[in-house]
């Protein structure tokens, strides 16, 4: 059975890691070398992931909706959609796709945030509200979301810039003790990994997992590691 994103967290065992499966990132190229990336997905699951993250946007990340359903045919973890939605249809193409959760961008939805939150839920998925700054916390908590997500980095810069856990330390006590807390890129190792999961209840890591020589050995390290 697949459980909710938002239920995953909430039930982890160890330290809550969304592992996101990144082929190619627009700062560092290719990041799947050749490998398999259903291995990848595989090494994933036994280093103790709590979800899977695939990225469908095409143009700068190279992904796509086929590979989404892939995924999630292949795992019985909550895989969450992350791409830049703006249409009503993303979100009914991401349920149909079998996803569990979908990234909600709040700079790009806007004034449209809280209607495609409540798409999500009709839907059945769990909505990753993501944000910034301040004002966009503010953005994502007139919603009602029950998940927000803090990007560490610039998605205006393609995540190319050298943002990090800092901005997770600074915004994640903003948001109310009732909401779940995702801290989302720039970690890479266990000193940022602690220094996120102290104020935030989840992490997503991507890029780190992908370029390490042993993907489940990091991860492992990271489910297990004291906080």
């Amino acid at each position: 059975m697949v459980f909710g994103l938002s239920r995953a967290i909430k039930n982890a065992k160890g330290n809550a890691i969304i592992a996101e499966l990144k082929l190619y990132s627009p700062k560092h190229g290719d990041l799947l070398r050749g490998r398999n990336p259903f291995d990848i997905l595989r090494a994933y699951e036994r280093g103790g992931a709590i979800a899977i993250s695939y990225i469908t946007e095409t143009q700068y990340f190279r992904g796509s909706m086929y590979m989404l359903k892939r995924i999630c045919r292949e795992t019985e973890l909550p895989v969450l959609r992350k791409d830049f939605i703006r249409r009503k249809k993303d979100i009914e193409d991401t349920a149909e796709a079998g996803a569990s959760a979908v990234l909600l961008i709040a700079r790009i939805l806007k004034a449209q945030l809280a209607e495609f939150v409540d798409l999500a839920r009709e839907h059945g998925l769990d909505a990753l509200v993501e944000v910034h700054t301040q004002e966009e916390i503010s953005m994502a908590l007139q919603t009602g979301a029950a998940m927000i997500g803090i990007n560490n980095r610039d998605i205006r810069k393609l995540e190319k810039d050298d943002g990090d856990v800092s901005l997770t330390e600074k915004l994640a006590p903003l948001i109310p003790p009732d909401c779940l807390k995702v801290s989302e890129s720039g970690i890479a190792t266990e000193e940022q990994l602690r220094r996120a999961l102290r104020v935030a209840d989840a992490v997503l890591i991507g890029t780190a997992l992908m370029k390490a020589e042993n993907p489940e050995k990091m991860l492992r390290s990271f489910v297990e590691v004291r906080i």
